[in-house]
């Protein structure tokens, strides 16, 4: 019997990549996006996010054997915390009774490379605390204090201290489903495409994110690790965030983190 999954995202980057090969494997695939997807729900808003579960439960008969959560933004805005962060943990938090009931269930989201940049602690701490509000206004206060780029790497490094939190729990690990991240380096999508295009963006962009391994990534390349992840075959691996990106961790990190 073919699995069935729900991909966040799905109509661009990483999302479309993991969709269509999740689907040339014969799986069903659900996608999600504020367009061109079997469900279209803005993870932005509690509206969105309570709408993509409902709609999910009613297309999926109350299952689903995985869920990958690729929806992101990178805006040096407040709505970079809402979707990257709030968004994630509603969709996977509203989605994991369906996995529950699912067979071999298993969940992953999106982090990213830049979760090991600096960040700003006010907003980590109000979105792990589950207060969006103040999340939000400690995002609005990093932009107006020219710091706007500190929200795109706060919401992934609190995203993937959400996993690292939450996967080894009773709701998670003892219900036998794994959850984990994937923390890509820099992937060649329409999100950053515009900065890829000109040389001062591409310096910036390899500056920050050094991949000596074959250099940037194309979203289909990412795409089989993720249909790993959601597999029967990841018995064990949970609460990780394995880092796709070239060697950039190594070599932002070194040995510092063992």
């Amino acid at each position: 019997m073919p699995r069935t999954f729900l991909v966040t995202g799905s109509a661009s980057g990483i999302g479309a990549a993991t969709t269509a090969y999740l689907r040339d494997q014969g799986a069903r695939v659900i996608g999600t996006d504020l367009r061109d997807a079997d469900i279209t729900a803005d993870l932005a808003t509690e509206h969105g996010r309570a709408d993509l579960v409902e709609q999910a439960r009613e297309l999926t008969g109350g299952r689903l054997d995985g869920v990958i959560a690729c929806a992101g933004v990178a805006l040096f805005d407040p709505l970079t915390i809402k979707v990257n962060y709030f968004g994630a943990v509603a969709t996977l938090e509203g989605l994991r009774p369906l996995l529950a009931a699912g067979t071999d269930p298993r969940a992953v989201v999106i982090s990213s490379v830049a979760s090991l940049h600096p960040n700003d602690p006010a907003i980590v701490d109000a979105a792990l605390a589950g207060d969006e509000p103040a999340a939000v206004e400690a995002a609005r206060a990093a932009v107006e204090r020219g710091h706007g780029a500190l929200v795109y790497g706060s919401s992934k490094a609190a995203i993937a201290r959400w996993v690292r939190r939450t996967a080894i729990t009773a709701e998670w690990a003892g219900a036998g489903i794994p959850l984990n991240a994937i923390a890509p380096g820099t992937i060649v999508t329409p999100m950053i495409q515009a900065m890829l295009d000109t040389p001062a963006g591409l310096a910036a962009i390899d500056g920050a994110v050094p991949m000596p391994l074959h250099g940037h990534a194309r979203p289909e390349q990412i795409a089989p690790l993720l249909s790993w992840l959601v597999s029967p075959k990841n018995s064990h691996v949970t609460g990780q965030v394995v880092f796709v990106d070239g060697g950039a961790d190594a070599v932002l990190r070194g040995d510092s983190a063992w």
